[in-house]
């Protein structure tokens, strides 16, 4: 900041000028904020659960984009516009205080099932640089799985902050160079004359219908969408929210549908259903191409930089959801005194070893259950169901927000707000019941075994441990000052923020 000399002052000139240089907004564009939430929603990881649809992938994508990203984006805009404290705040005010910690502990426990997934599809990627055979082998999986995660926790507890800078070069490295090279492979391919393994004509533009099971496969792509609310924080930074937040999540809308469609059709041209791995598909169409191309020593690489691209993800979130449960833990006295304490770098160290103990035990079904695709795909639901409750609490909570406190100042208001709210409660209390179906593609597995199994996953790890927090919750837990909880007062964003 410019030091002014002590004459001047209280002089106006340059009490005008001060006041200019304090509060003169910053603004970010409204592309940037696109593609910031671009880089954070699309992977190419979930690709080849759509592959296995052929053309019909394209139908399962842009449904719950419609029923459920667009609802999701404008309800925690408004939201985030007029309440800071992310969905904690949003559900205390809206609803409860202890609503809102189960709703900040399934956000933190969605990643408890995110890390084993994430990993798997790391471990199956570097089994084509070290033996192709190994992705379909549960004892590595899960080795990897181990292996890496408890790497990831030292790393953070030591507070090498550079690390987590891999995160931000993610979507390039990670996702839009491989998934262009795939994309183009595939037009390639497909215009020398072969043959597509999936068929690609009017008649497949729908799955074929075989009963409920054969559309439980859209629940993943509710979990491909998830995570949009975070960047809704940002609404405020935006010169004309109103206008400009809209226009950005539609333009992040079509380049993630873009992103999640186009390699998951290339996948479908090149890798038959039947074989495709849901853990190691994209490394399996990259494998065929680069052979039909005579490129295969390309295929390291692709991995490598799809290896770099997840962990250096992992390392950038390890600690934020712990970090958040963390800070509610403090001021609201709802965790043990254990977990609240801090190494020397300031990390929550004992929440991350914690963290680390559940998905030791997690990765451990990919040792026990033979097929690691099925392994991958339960995780998957599991982690789905578990951040749905985030969603169904967060879509209530707008709608009691905008009826009790509807003169609350707002940076931005979501147009149509109710309807809104509830096309995406019916959507994600859908996709939360749709999970206890098992899919067709999964195998001929009992129901009730299989929903079973991911019931135990919702309570144990979604539900149980708000509860225990809530029923053992002594008035010696809380050693921070508690934030008021009264309404925030929006205000344009400044040079300070």
């Amino acid at each position: 900041m410019t030091d002014i000399p002590a004459d001047a002052v209280g002089k106006p000139e340059v009490a005008g000028k001060v006041r200019a240089s304090v509060v003169a907004p910053k603004f970010i564009t409204w592309t940037a904020l696109a593609f910031m939430t671009t880089g954070s929603v699309a992977s190419l990881r979930a690709a080849p659960t759509m592959a296995v649809f052929g053309l019909a992938a394209v139908f399962l994508y842009v449904v719950p984009a419609i029923f459920f990203l667009v609802p999701q984006a404008l309800v925690a805009a408004e939201l985030a516009s007029g309440w800071s404290g992310g969905v904690y705040r949003w559900v205390t005010e809206g609803l409860s205080g202890p609503m809102g910690l189960l709703a900040i502990w399934c956000q933190f426990a969605m990643t408890i099932f995110y890390y084993p997934t994430l990993l798997a599809y790391v471990a199956s990627t570097l089994a084509y640089i070290i033996n192709p055979a190994l992705a379909d082998s549960g004892l590595y999986t899960g080795a990897i799985i181990v292996v890496l995660f408890w790497t990831g926790v030292l790393v953070s507890a030591r507070g090498i902050d550079a690390i987590a800078k891999l995160a931000s070069s993610g979507l390039v490295l990670g996702t839009l160079i491989p998934g262009v090279i795939l994309v183009v492979l595939g037009v390639v391919y497909l215009f020398q004359g072969n043959a597509s393994a999936a068929p690609m004509n009017a008649e497949h533009i729908l799955p074929p219908w075989t009963g409920i099971a054969s559309l439980v496969l859209i629940v993943n792509n509710f979990l491909s969408y998830m995570g949009m609310e975070m960047n809704a924080v940002h609404v405020n930074k935006l010169e004309k929210p109103a206008t400009q937040f809209p226009k950005a999540m539609f333009l992040s809308l079509g380049l993630v549908l873009l992103i999640f469609i186009l390699p998951a059709l290339a996948i479908a041209w090149v890798v038959p259903s039947q074989t495709l791995s849901l853990t190691a598909g994209v490394m399996q169409a990259f494998s065929q191409f680069f052979e039909y191309f005579n490129i295969g020593f390309l295929v390291p690489v692709i991995a490598i930089c799809l290896v770099t691209a997840s962990l250096g993800g992992m390392l950038g979130w390890l600690a934020g959801p712990s970090k958040g449960l963390l800070l509610i833990g403090r001021q609201k006295g709802y965790l043990p005194p254990h977990f609240q304490k801090l190494n020397d770098q300031g990390i929550q160290v004992n929440i991350l070893v914690a963290q680390g103990g559940v998905t030791t035990l997690i990765a451990l079904l990919y040792v026990f259950i033979p097929n690691v695709s099925s392994a991958y795909w339960i995780l998957s639901v599991m982690t789905t169901e578990v951040y749905m409750i985030v969603y169904l609490l967060m879509f209530v909570a707008a709608v009691k927000l905008r009826r009790n406190q509807p003169d609350h100042p707002r940076g931005f208001r979501a147009p149509a707000l109710t309807l809104l709210c509830v096309v995406g409660l019916l959507s994600s209390a859908a996709a939360f019941l749709i999970g206890f179906v098992p899919p067709s593609q999964f195998g001929s597995g009992g129901l009730v075994s299989y929903a079973l199994m991911i019931l135990a996953g919702i309570v144990l790890i979604g539900l149980l441990p708000p509860y225990l927090l809530l029923k053992f919750r002594k008035p010696s837990w809380q050693v921070e000052p508690e934030e008021p909880e009264g309404p925030d007062v929006a205000r344009p964003a400044t040079a300070l923020d």
